[in-house]
């Protein structure tokens, strides 16, 4: 039994944690954010076996914590008594801990994954509601799950798992792109403990938004958001004031040193220079539309 699914990496430009909540499934964040092009793909081998045996393996970017998939293979694991071999495997095609969701798009794709090899015929909402799951328990993210379920560039309005918490997708530019800059990781668990001060102006920026949908002022209320936090470095401004300085508009992805642009193609080439010039990893990629899948 074999199954393969992908799940994209998302950005989150300001949000509203919510997390005063007993069941996992109904913890998370409302905020906006948008889903890219790359991502993960897992791919799941299950055989009948005499013991239980995982192997997980990660290919492209390395991981040494597998606490989010180990969480997820028990899960599904519970829903059987017999035993197996499953050799999981994690093309990680983004840099880890730089703000692109990637212990969700790794819970998600993998929980997809599991559900289709293991033929346990639970519906999608529920396989995703255990990678939601995943991510509440381990600390290592709130709303990327929910997200990238539906793709698109989204304001999640209510918090909580897929099909429970609520998106609503903004239009957008068929020919823009994101060019995307990595600076260096940051630890996710530590800021999302910080982030708790934050929900008033979350809250502001979402209401706001709601109304605006504009791609600019998304960006405009990304930077104002992270320089509240104080998590804007003296390499991100150097690189912020130069873009402002050809009137390109620029956020901040939450949480990491990480820069994203989102542009018309005609100034990818000034702004893939401008990012080089301060030694960004760079990613180019447009809006992915369609959300996690399986392949």
């Amino acid at each position: 039994m074999k199954a393969i699914a992908f799940c994209p990496a998302h950005i989150t430009g300001f949000f509203k944690p919510e997390i005063n909540h007993t069941k996992p499934e109904l913890i998370g964040s409302t905020g906006a954010g948008f889903s890219i092009e790359h991502g993960i793909t897992t791919s799941v081998v299950v055989k009948y076996s005499t013991k239980t045996i995982v192997r997980i393996n990660n290919i492209g970017y390395k991981s040494d914590d597998n606490r989010v998939s180990e969480f997820i293979i028990n899960e599904f694991l519970k829903l059987t008594k017999k035993c197996f071999f499953v050799d999981i495997k994690h093309n990680i095609t983004i840099p880890i801990g730089y703000g692109l969701g990637c212990s969700g798009a790794v819970a998600l794709s993998l929980s997809l994954a599991l559900n289709k090899a293991f033929n346990y015929k639970i519906s999608r909402i529920e396989a995703s509601r255990i990678a939601h799951k995943a991510e509440i328990i381990c600390k290592t993210g709130l709303g990327d799950v929910l997200a990238t379920f539906y793709g698109g560039f989204e304001i999640r309005t209510k918090c909580g798992a897929p099909g429970i918490g609520l998106v609503k997708k903004i239009q957008t530019d068929n020919s823009a792109i994101v060019i995307i800059g990595c600076l260096s990781p940051i630890n996710t668990k530590k800021l999302i403990k910080q982030s708790k001060k934050m929900s008033n102006l979350g809250t502001v920026m979402i209401n706001r938004f709601k109304n605006t949908r504009s791609s600019d002022e998304f960006q405009d209320m990304s930077l104002k958001f992270a320089k509240c936090m104080n998590i804007i470095t003296p390499r991100m401004e150097l690189i912020i004031h130069e873009l402002h300085k050809y009137n390109i508009k620029c956020g901040i992805a939450l949480f990491g040193e990480t820069i994203f642009s989102i542009i018309h193609q005609n100034m990818e080439k000034k702004v893939c220079e401008i990012m080089k010039k301060y030694q960004c990893t760079i990613i180019k990629s447009k809006i992915n539309k369609t959300g996690a899948r399986i392949k």
